[in-house]
């Protein structure tokens, strides 16, 4: 899937992320674990002003959005800032497909980011909790992908 226009609101100018993952869950091969979807656009569900992604709790579909990501203030000089909060908000968002919800601990790759600065701050991992939780999900897909 290459176009997202179909999600797009005129009155936000924003790109509604679950309209595009209700399409890639529409489009997704059956031989798929999970896809991820990334975008430059800049997307938004109705509650907030804006989400760095959105993904399906206990799903198959996920999505991430480089734009706040890359254009966030103040900007950043640093090339490498934008792939460690890319690979964080991706894995952030694989989590929810896993079942993972968000976590209370700010370092944890789980935690809610509100500002990109909590997403600079929190680390590329999972914290123990969440460990356990994804380490418990795995094993589940495993003997349910096996089983097949």
């Amino acid at each position: 899937m290459q176009r997202i226009d179909f999600a797009y609101s005129t009155a936000r100018q924003q790109h509604h992320s679950t309209a595009i993952l209700d399409k890639l869950t529409e489009l997704r091969p059956d031989s798929c674990f999970r896809i991820l979807a990334i975008s430059d656009r800049d997307l938004y569900i109705p509650i907030l002003t804006h989400v760095y992604g959105e993904a399906q709790l206990n799903g198959t579909a996920c999505i991430i959005s480089l734009y706040r990501l890359t254009h966030s203030q103040p900007p950043y000089q640093e090339s490498g800032i934008t792939t460690q909060r890319s690979i964080k908000e991706a894995l952030h968002e694989l989590g929810h497909t896993l079942g993972l919800r968000h976590c209370t601990d700010p370092s944890c790759l789980m935690h809610y980011c509100r500002r990109i600065s909590d997403v600079d701050h929190k680390t590329d991992r999972f914290c123990r909790y969440c460990q356990v939780w994804l380490r418990d999900a795995l094993e589940k897909e495993r003997l349910s992908f096996s089983s097949r």
